[in-house]
């Protein structure tokens, strides 16, 4: 969402609100102070596990260490956070630009 300029922070904290509206159980909030709006206010709304790391590595690895089969993870991030490398770490696939 860095894309979003100005609008940003209230578009964080959008998703955050819609987050804890839709039943989500965990978000693993990366980077700093967008991320953290985010998870701030998802876990003000009701998400009841909340997250923050400081990079997609670190993101990726503690995904994989709870993750169990059947699980759904949603991947949101502006293309600057390069968080498509989590999505790629998480299905196998060779990790590009660490």
């Amino acid at each position: 969402m860095l894309e979003l300029g100005d609008e940003a922070v209230e578009a964080q904290r959008k998703v955050g609100r819609m987050a804890a509206e839709n039943g989500v159980d965990l978000i693993v909030a990366v980077g700093d102070t967008l991320a953290k709006q985010l998870a701030r206010t998802a876990g003000t709304a009701g998400v009841p596990d909340i997250a923050m790391v400081g990079d997609n590595g670190t993101a990726a690895a503690y995904l994989t260490s709870i993750l169990r089969p059947g699980d759904v993870v949603l991947v949101k991030a502006s293309r600057g956070g390069q968080l498509g490398q989590i999505a790629q770490a998480l299905t196998g696939q060779p990790v590009t630009g660490l």
